[in-house]
């Protein structure tokens, strides 16, 4: 859209350039990105099915991971159906608005990802380094707060960056070189200094993350050092598998991240789509493994899983006989 004023916003819509230079390798990585979309949805519902119904998982452990699973059906909706639509339609163009909708939702809902992964290492923490205290520590009433704590902190910090973002001027082109709305690539397009908006996101986001990591690392350490000092061989065993599931994920999660953040460093190094294939990966990779690692590796789940199966299969067996048995009763 040519400018027709510098001084002023003259943009009302973005276009996101979208692995314009994959070619053919594009319907592939679409066919990718929708069979993850599908897992994560149907992996998601259905762990959050089985907390719901089940009354032995009304515990706050199992509330926390509900919440985790949330915030991934979130996420990955943010993103990757608008990349479908890029890649099978062509539907390239985002209003202003749109776009700085979906910034504040990626930076906000990544936030509380990591602050209920905080939240969860202090469950685990407690569970094993303060067993006795557990139920009186970690409680509905606990979990409610933390809920509120994780929303409101990550808004605070969060709600900058899209509203810093949107208030620069944008009167040069509208294509973003990315996939998403990201600030950087974003702010990138401005007329006007754009470092106020890029340094708050450096600090308050490595703040948020940073501070989140830090937190977890003190509380498997303590774990450790707890289950290190157990002289019963199945008691360490126990212990570490009840953290196991939760561990896997917080270093995948952190892994990606540090990928992401390597990557676009030494981005000259590397082909430029390379850092925002990871960026799409990271709103929906962690959304279809993380409820099927818990589900995997949690018993208490995988048990909740198969009884809401059986009694799924028991009930469409008995529609099944009444129907037949009504059918009788006309022949």
């Amino acid at each position: 859209m040519p400018p027709t004023n510098s001084s002023s916003t003259t943009i009302s819509d973005f276009l996101l350039n979208c692995f314009v230079e994959a070619g053919s390798h594009q319907l592939g990585l679409s066919v990718v990105l929708a069979l993850l979309l599908i897992v994560a949805l149907g992996a998601n519902a259905l762990l959050l099915l089985t907390i719901w119904l089940e009354e032995s998982l009304h515990q706050p452990m199992y509330f926390l991971l509900s919440n985790l699973s949330l915030l991934d059906l979130v996420l990955c909706l943010t993103v990757i159906p608008k990349v479908l639509t890029i890649f099978w339609l062509g539907w390239r163009s985002i209003s202003f608005a749109g776009c700085f909708l979906q910034m504040f939702i990626m930076n906000n809902f990544l936030a509380m990802e990591s602050c209920t992964f905080m939240v969860m290492a202090y469950d685990r923490y407690v569970a094993i380094c303060h067993p006795l205290q557990y139920p009186s520590i970690v409680t509905d009433r606990f979990v409610a707060k933390a809920a509120i704590f994780i929303v409101a902190r990550s808004t605070l910090v969060s709600f900058p960056i899209p509203i810093l973002s949107s208030r620069l001027h944008y009167c040069r082109t509208n294509v973003i070189e990315h996939c998403l709305c990201a600030n950087l690539p974003v702010s990138r397009l401005s007329c006007s200094d754009s470092t106020l908006a890029r340094l708050y996101q450096l600090i308050g986001g490595w703040t948020l993350l940073g501070s989140d990591l830090i937190l977890i690392t003190l509380s498997y350490a303590f774990i450790l050092r707890v289950v290190l000092r157990l002289k019963a061989e199945r008691a360490a065993t126990k212990a570490l598998s009840t953290c196991g599931s939760h561990l896997i994920l917080i270093l995948f999660f952190s892994t990606i991240l540090l990928v992401l953040v390597l990557t676009n460093v030494v981005k000259k190094r590397v082909h430029a789509d390379i850092p925002v294939l990871l960026n799409v990966l990271h709103h929906v990779i962690p959304a279809a493994l993380n409820p099927i690692v818990y589900g995997v590796r949690t018993k208490e789940i995988k048990e909740g899983i198969h009884r809401i199966l059986r009694k799924e299969r028991e009930e469409h067996h008995q529609k099944a006989t009444a129907s037949q048995e009504d059918l009788g009763l006309w022949q």
